[in-house]
Parts: C-alpha cells; structure tokens; sequence
C-alpha cells in the first residue's frame, strides 16, 4: 500500500477528536434542529438514528478501513487497494469526486460560517436588535443584502480554516480539534443548561422523544435518513483521508462508534439549547434555516442576559462550522502535498479557489437573487442530491464487493462473522438506503 502520508495523530483521542469534529458542523447545531422542527419532532429524530446506523456506520467503518489500509488520501488510497486486490485503478475517481464535492461544498458552506461569524460580531458590538420581529428580520436581511460584508466574513472565515490546515495533521488539525470540541460542548451544554431553565424544558422533551407517526409522511422519513447519512460526512473520502494519519494501535472501530455517537449527542444537545426557548415564547419550531438567525433572536431578547447568551450561541456555531471545514480543506490539501506541494502554500491556494468559487453563493443573495435557481442553490442541490449520494454509493459498493472481508476484519478489529455482518450491510443494506434517499423524493413528489 502506499506509504505517502508521512505526518499522523499523537494518537487516539487525537484521532477521535478530529474525527468528531469534522462530523460536528453546521449540520449539527443549525440544520439538525430545523429539519426536526419543520418535520415534526421525534419521528424525525427516530428515522435520523435509523440512517446512521444502517448507512453512517457501515460507511464510516469502511472508509477508516481504506483509509488505513491504503495509507494515503481517498484517491491514492482507492488507486492502492483496487491494485492490490485486482481491481481497476481507476476507482482513484471516485475519490477526485470526493474531493470536488468537498471543495464545492466548502464553497457555500464557508458562506454560512461567515454568517456565523457575522452575527457573532454585530452581537458583541451591538447587542441585540430587540425582541420586535421586524428588526429581527431587519438584522438579517441587511447582512444578505450586503455582498462585501458577506464576502469579507466568508473569507475571514475561510483565512482561519486554511491557518489551522497549514500547521499540519498533528500541529494543526489536531490541536486545533483539542481546543475546539471541548469549547463546543462546554459552551453548547451551558447554553442547554440556560435554555432549559429560561424555557420549557417539558415540551422539549416530548418534541424529541415522543414519537408520533400519525401525521409523519414518507418523505420526511427519507428527509431524516438523509440528514443521518450526509451531516456525518461520510461519502466525501473524508474519513479515508484522516484514517490514512491513523496508527496501528488505534482501534478504528471503537473511534467510528464514537464519532457517530458524540455526533449524534452534540445534536441532541443542540435541541435543548434551542426548543426550551422556541416554545417557551410561542415560536415556531419549524421557521426553517432562519431558526438560528431570525427565530432564537427574538427568544434571547426576551430573557435575562440574552445578548451574553446570544454571543455565546453564535461563537458555538463558528466553532462548529470551523472545525468541521477544516477537514473540508484538508480533503483537497492531502492530494496536493502528495504532489509535492508545499501544505501552506496548498492550503492558501484552495482556500482561494474556494473563496472565488463562493463569490457565486455570496451573490445569490443579492445581486444574483433572481435567477432561479440562485448558484447556492443549485450547488447545495448537485453536492447534496447527486454528488454526494454517487460518492457514497461507490464507496460502499467498492468497498462491499472489492474489499476483501479480511481486509475489513484485520483493520477494524472485528471477527469474522461481524466483518462478514458488515461486508453484507455494504453490498446491499446502505447502497439501498443511499438510492432511496436519493430518488425517492422524487418519486414521491405531487404531480
């Protein structure tokens, strides 16, 4: 296998941290809790888990077995494996497709971050806009309507993930996942804390873990096991990537289970550092993307100490949305070192092409506006309903059929029949999954 990668974790926790990090993102504080609340609450957390355990896992567990096994990024190491086990190189594409659609992920996906910072800022400076919904409104609608305010935060936001991706795997991503997920959770469980007591912490509780199925359409289920299987990143290469740093004395499958596992916890958490307040002020749950940046103002206004709480929410979503767009970045990085370029020179010269490649969700929000669809959203739609949906499926499908199950078995530390168990879920139970996340919104689209 190839041996390219030469800088590793310190070891465990460090891998781990990494790990979460990368899963933990904008999909776990801000997108996870709107979907919920715009599909009805613990149905939708149920279906949530139900994709993760039959798709994320199976899928995490393969890609650290590649990763370590082919010792290199997702291209290098897919080009390793399909030689060494009599398949064709050219599975290598299926990871440049990963790292084309973490790149243009990264593009929009940095936009938001800088949202994030944005709103941080303007909170620190001026408090908040007041508990009236029109100059809530007002506050974020100045921000879109701004296209040199939105690209400046986008590229703030991109100069420190590509500030942290130069420093390296250990010195970098890893010191960097050692400050920033022990900052994330302390601040989300204060923040969870706070909400609870400010807020209805009885309607929470029933919003998340009392299933109702009565009103819950096919659709939404797919909605939820969709949200399980892309907001951990897995179907990118990503974690190929970072398993490639891993040593051989950590035990990948226990890191998998944990990375899903505090992922899934983080979001959670994230529901209770939110719904206490959006029911306690008779808010709606389901108001969509805007929950965090038009709906919870309105509830931090009206409590004691709300601007303090509001910032640190804010600080909360730039850590997240940072740790996990670093390993966005380091997903491009790795092949380019491996090329022989130098990492900060790479890491500087990505970020550029993301910071231009962004320009064009920067502007679907003002000067682009019209258009139909905007450029955010039509490349929200090909990375997230045909990019990554065709990464995973012939992750898994590689994985599955060309892997050998020794290979699984011998890198996860799994026995036969759990590695026989896994091999089976990849050929048949996630590739199903996959394709009927990816086309069954359509077949069930209203004519």
């Amino acid at each position: 296998m190839t041996q390219a990668v030469k800088d590793a974790w310190s070891g465990r926790a460090g891998f781990i941290l990494a790990a979460v990090a990368s899963a933990v993102g904008l999909g776990s504080i801000w997108k996870f809790p709107y979907e919920v609340g715009a599909n009805g609450g613990a149905a939708f957390v149920l279906f949530y888990v139900l994709g993760l355990a039959l798709a994320v896992v199976p899928l995490m567990l393969a890609e650290f077995a590649m990763g370590r096994r082919g010792g290199g990024d997702a291209a290098a190491s897919l080009a390793a494996l399909a030689a060494a086990h009599g398949a064709r190189r050219g599975w290598a594409w299926v990871g440049v497709l990963g790292v084309l659609t973490g790149a243009l992920i990264l593009s929009f996906y940095s936009v938001i971050g800088g949202w994030t910072l944005a709103y941080l800022v303007e909170t620190l400076r001026e408090g908040l806009p007041g508990d009236a919904p029109g100059a809530v409104q007002a506050r974020y609608d100045a921000l879109l309507a701004s296209p040199a305010r939105m690209a400046g935060y986008h590229a703030l936001f991109l100069a420190a993930t590509a500030a942290v991706v130069a420093r390296g795997v250990s010195g970098g991503i890893e010191a960097a996942s050692k400050v920033l997920m022990p900052a994330l959770v302390l601040l989300l469980a204060a923040l969870a804390l706070y909400s609870s007591a400010q807020g209805d912490l009885r309607a929470t509780l029933l919003f998340l873990f009392h299933p109702d199925l009565s009103d819950f359409t096919a659709r939404a289920a797919l909605e939820a096991l969709g949200l399980g299987f892309f907001s951990i990143g897995v179907g990118m290469g990503l974690m190929i990537t970072y398993a490639a740093y891993a040593k051989a004395s950590i035990r990948l499958g226990q890191a998998a289970l944990a990375a899903v596992i505090a992922d899934t916890a983080i979001s959670l958490l994230a529901g209770f550092a939110i719904f206490p307040l959006v029911f306690a002020h008779g808010l709606d749950p389901a108001s969509g993307p805007g929950l965090v940046f038009v709906t919870l103002p309105l509830a931090f206004a009206r409590l004691p100490l709300g601007a303090v709480a509001a910032a640190a929410f804010y600080l909360l979503l730039f850590v997240a949305a940072l740790a996990s767009a670093i390993s966005m970045l380091e997903l491009a990085v790795a092949p380019a070192v491996r090329r022989g370029w130098r990492r900060g020179r790479a890491a500087a010269a990505l970020a550029g092409a993301c910071f231009v490649a962004g320009l064009a969700s920067v502007f679907s929000f003002n000067l682009l506006a019209r258009w139909r669809p905007t450029p955010f959203a039509a490349i929200d739609h090909l990375t997230s309903n045909v990019m990554l949906p065709l990464g995973g499926l012939a992750l898994a499908l590689f994985a599955g059929w060309v892997l050998p199950a020794e290979v699984l078995a011998q890198e996860l530390g799994l026995g036969r029949r759990g590695a026989a168990a896994l091999r089976f879920a990849l050929r048949w139970v996630t590739p199903a999954l996959i394709c009927s996340v990816a086309i069954g919104p359509f077949a069930l689209r209203p004519a």
